[in-house]
């Protein structure tokens, strides 16, 4: 073999290294700022969640409305709200149905 083609042989060799080194250093920083990017979002996302829950405080209070209600209070409220919205969907589909079949 000549010694030009070894020579060529371990350029390639070493491009390669090479190139797949910063392929690597380029994924794991943009793996990086993914990863930060993500969490600044998730920051952000409880932050304002936060800002908004302290508003709604604030306002409720404004108008004297008592928020000291328990928590088993709370979700017994809410169970009962959601179980009339799925009895009012309910009577709606129903509802939907006889209309569409006397139109058909």
């Amino acid at each position: 073999m000549s010694n030009s083609v070894i020579r060529a042989f371990f350029l390639g060799k070493a491009l390669a290294e090479t190139l797949s080194q910063k392929l690597e250093e380029t994924l794991s920083n943009i793996l990086s700022d993914l990863g930060k990017f993500d969490a600044e979002q998730r920051e952000n996302l409880r932050q304002f969640t936060n800002e908004v829950m302290a508003k709604a405080e604030r306002e409720w209070t404004a108008q004297g409305i008592v928020t000291s209600t328990s928590s088993s209070e709370y979700s017994e409220d809410i169970q009962e709200t959601i179980d009339e919205l799925r009895a009012d969907i309910a009577r709606l589909r129903a509802d939907l149905k006889n209309y569409s079949s006397q139109n058909l």
